[in-house]
């Protein structure tokens, strides 16, 4: 049996006889992870290996994959590889078992399959028995990627009413989280995974904060949930979870839409369900809630300290040692801009210097030749500054000028306020009489809480 595809050449359509040697792909995708649906996809795999090199006039190009991913997705790896290579000549004709495999999006499919036809490139579905290349065949796709748009649509909406359901029972879904593990909706405590909760709580109610908590824990080996470092983000998610005081708050995110499968916040759209004591407690939620206290407390401040718009400088400071971004910090109410490397990792990662505020906006001012930092200039003629060794800062500018200038730091005694030359005072009277416990009720806690 013959079978003809066409190529579009130059706006002219060529009948190219089969006999000829075509360049042959497959397509395969699962949209779980599960161990019983990769097995399938490696059965998949084999499957079309044998089909092609059983074809004379096939020549094999390869099998592209997606595993997890579904086909409503507009980005896939495997596929986009595949639709790269067929464009550049490579791949003549993809075979794969069925339109939901190939895309699940009704627009997605039509346009690939047009682009794809505009190279001369034949798609197979199997279980259709279409060719994309044959007369009838964008007619027939058309309704049937209708119909495999409307099922996803379907299934999604059936696993949403599964997952309501659990919520309804206290019941969570699906969730990874250092700690626990889930079974059948019920949370069970990892003892050597709870250890490093409470101690991350334990370091941050001593006054350590984020960057400080992920350093410390790296540097000890310990790593995440899914076995990546420790990073700000992730001690914070730690820190805000309500899942260590054994409640749960379900349904908090919600997908926007079957299609583009967007994590929204719930404000409202959806019903929230509260379960109290579902579960073991890693966390006291007396605890907890003190420490939400102090995070807000912790952000209050920070906002309130901040005299300029960070925006305006975030971005546009570069460590000359390691080319990552400067980041601000506020410290005892002064801010300051540092490496984020160095603020990560620490000095062994990058010997950089921290540079405070208040000289870095007077610096700006010098390069640009005005008496205070004007935010709207800065951001209309300076490109980027870089933070070198020596108290040395380059101006690069918009109109590729370069300007270098140095800075230095306040002298410690001329930077002391009058309450911290009376604290020092005090400190030393009590060193030399040995008066400890008089000191210490002068110590300000790590932050304070504002009621």
């Amino acid at each position: 049996m013959e079978r003809y595809i066409s190529r579009v050449d130059k706006g002219k359509v060529e009948e190219v006889n089969s006999k000829k040697f075509l360049k042959v792909a497959a397509y395969v995708r699962v949209s779980t992870c599960k161990d019983a649906m990769l097995h399938s996809l490696a059965s998949q795999v084999s499957y079309y290996q044998t089909y092609i090199q059983a074809h004379d006039n096939y020549k094999f190009a390869g099998i592209f994959s997606d595993e997890g991913i579904s086909g409503t997705k507009a980005h896939r790896p495997g596929f986009d590889e595949m639709i790269a290579k067929a464009k550049a000549g490579s791949i003549n004709l993809i075979i794969t078992k069925s339109i939901s495999r190939f895309a699940r999006n009704t627009v997605t499919l039509l346009e690939t399959i047009r682009e794809l036809k505009t190279y001369g490139v034949d798609v197979y579905f199997e279980e259709q028995n279409i060719h994309t290349l044959s007369a009838e065949g964008e007619l027939m796709i058309t309704i049937l990627a209708s119909y495999a748009q409307e099922e996803s649509r379907s299934a999604s909406e059936n696993l949403k009413w599964r997952i309501r359901k659990n919520f309804e029972e206290g019941k969570a879904w699906n969730t990874s989280v250092l700690g626990y593990k889930l079974d059948k909706g019920v949370f069970h405590i990892i003892p050597e995974e709870a250890v490093i909760v409470k101690r991350i709580y334990d370091m941050f109610l001593k006054g350590n904060g984020t960057p400080a908590i992920a350093k410390e824990l790296n540097k000890e080996g310990f790593v995440s949930k899914r076995g990546h470092p420790f990073n700000t983000s992730s001690i914070k998610l730690i820190l805000t979870n309500y899942l260590y005081t054994g409640n749960l708050l379900l349904q908090r995110f919600y997908k926007n839409n079957h299609i583009d499968k967007k994590k929204m916040i719930n404000k409202g759209e959806l019903p929230k369900y509260h379960a109290l004591d579902t579960h073991e407690a890693i966390i006291p939620l007396g605890t907890f809630l003190h420490v939400q206290q102090l995070m807000e407390a912790k952000r209050d401040f920070t906002n309130r300290v901040s005299p300029h718009n960070k925006s305006s400088l975030t971005g546009k400071l570069v460590c000359a040692n390691c080319g990552t971004h400067y980041r601000r910090k506020v410290s005892r109410d002064k801010a300051y801009w540092i490496c984020g490397t160095y603020s990560m990792k620490g000095k062994e990662y990058c010997a950089s210097t921290q540079i405070p505020e208040e000289i870095l906006l007077s610096k700006i001012a010098e390069a640009l030749r005005m008496n205070y930092f004007d935010e709207e200039v800065f951001s209309k003629k300076i490109d980027h500054i870089e933070v070198r060794n020596n108290n040395e800062l380059g101006f690069y500018f918009l109109d590729n000028r370069v300007k270098t200038l140095t800075w230095q730091d306040k002298s410690r005694s001329l930077s002391w306020t009058a309450e911290m030359k009376e604290k020092a005072r005090r400190k030393a009277i009590i060193q030399h009489h040995g008066n400890s416990q008089s000191y210490s009720s002068n110590i300000r806690p790590a932050y304070q809480i504002r009621t």
